[in-house]
């Protein structure tokens, strides 16, 4: 579960920090809160990622998804973005419950 998840937090961290030099250039205010910010939410999805040996992990992933979304008021592009990744942080969450309930009927039944 945790290679799935962290691999979601990784790529998010990179297009956020991808989105800072285009939300610069997009906008001409809240310049500070652009970069500061960015790079913070990023610096955030990486914390997280490190942190799914603990359910602290998924609690601050899942918490930083809306963040990323949120962030769709000062870059409008972030609110696909931020719904993109949402629906994968979900979609990652599902599938790697679902391969580790199947690999744990697996390994309960008996060699044929």
């Amino acid at each position: 579960m945790r290679v799935l998840c962290s691999s979601v937090l990784f790529f998010e961290a990179l297009v956020v920090a991808l989105a800072v030099p285009a939300g610069l250039a997009l906008t001409a205010h809240h310049h500070g809160l652009i970069v500061w910010g960015g790079l913070a939410l990023a610096a955030a999805c990486l914390l997280a990622a490190g942190l799914l040996r603990t359910s602290a992990g998924y609690v601050l992933g899942s918490a930083l998804q809306l963040v990323v979304l949120a962030s769709g008021f000062l870059l409008p592009a972030m609110f696909f973005l931020g719904a993109l990744f949402g629906g994968l942080w979900v979609l990652a969450i599902v599938l790697a419950r679902k391969a580790d309930r199947y690999a744990h009927l697996r390994s309960t039944q008996p060699d044929p």
